[in-house]
């Protein structure tokens, strides 16, 4: 059986990559990387690497050949090539190759999120569906990393601002989404078409105050409008695409979009979650 992993040079694929040593010899893994500078590295921990870029259709035919089941990890958007027809060349090069299986990293609630952000992932859904490859769709929630600045700069002293009120998230730690990829990938979990991958629903207040459990450190926590949350920003120097793009999430929180319930994840793990207090002690480590 032979695998690969798409995204495979970033943080999610490179933890699935070696989640997925611990099921398969390296014999059977490849790794995708864009171009050959970005493949050293992987070259290096003894991975088979193959050039594959989402915007060339023909790249991927050739990474593809003899592969058995793929994660794919999907791109980020904003490239000169849009995600969607980055997302197709994926689909019918998968097809056209014989893939057997695909896991697809996509959004939460799917076709019934209100969220800009969904739209790329719910028609490539639509795609992977129609094209008739059994499959997965890894729904993830919001990586506990996402939140970095935001932790940081309470633990520097300043206060904990958001704009999301009492809207809730399903945080958990990158490393634990890839290895549940990596068991859905391999068959070591339960099979199913749709999991829903989320931490506990969070608000940010209660995020914060077990930030302050886990530091030890305390700081104000300042919920605010989304007018006085740009002010914040602005003063923080992040860069004006950033800040729109953070507003959207602010938003997609407010109004529930991230808001599941969901035992898929352990269900996929084949144990707990790590409690939300442990996960930011592994994130005050890195």
């Amino acid at each position: 059986m032979n695998y690969l992993i798409t995204g495979a040079t970033g943080e999610l694929g490179g933890y699935a990559l070696n989640y997925l040593k611990e099921h398969a010899s390296l014999n059977n893994i490849v790794a995708l990387a864009r171009t050959e500078e970005k493949a050293i590295p992987l070259r290096e921990q003894g991975f088979d690497v193959r050039i594959g870029d989402f915007d060339d259709y023909s790249s991927l035919v050739k990474a593809f050949t003899g592969i058995d089941r793929l994660l794919f990890i999907s791109s980020q958007p904003g490239g000169p090539v849009t995600r969607e027809e980055q997302h197709q060349h994926v689909v019918k090069a998968a097809k056209e190759t014989g893939i057997s299986f695909i896991a697809y990293t996509s959004f939460p609630k799917g076709a019934q999120s209100k969220s800009p952000l969904a739209q790329d992932h719910i028609s490539t859904e639509k795609l992977i569906v129609e094209s008739g490859i059994p499959h997965s769709f890894l729904r993830n929630n919001w990586y506990l990393e996402n939140e970095s600045d935001t932790l940081k700069a309470a633990l520097s002293g300043l206060p904990f601002t958001y704009s999301a009120e009492e809207g809730k998230v399903g945080w958990a730690l990158k490393r634990e989404f890839a290895e549940a990829a990596v068991n859905v990938l391999t068959g070591k979990s339960e099979s199913k078409d749709i999991f829903e991958l989320s931490g506990s629903p969070t608000t940010y207040g209660e995020l914060a105050n077990v930030l302050k459990i886990a530091s030890q450190k305390d700081f104000d926590i300042v919920s605010m409008n989304d007018d006085q949350y740009k002010d914040v920003l602005v003063t923080s120097n992040v860069p004006e695409a950033a800040i729109g793009f953070i507003l959207m999430i602010q938003n997609d929180i407010r109004t529930g979009q991230l808001d599941i319930s969901s035992t898929d994840f352990e269900l996929a793990l084949g144990k707990p979650l790590t409690p939300l207090v442990d996960a930011l002690k592994e994130f005050l480590t890195k």
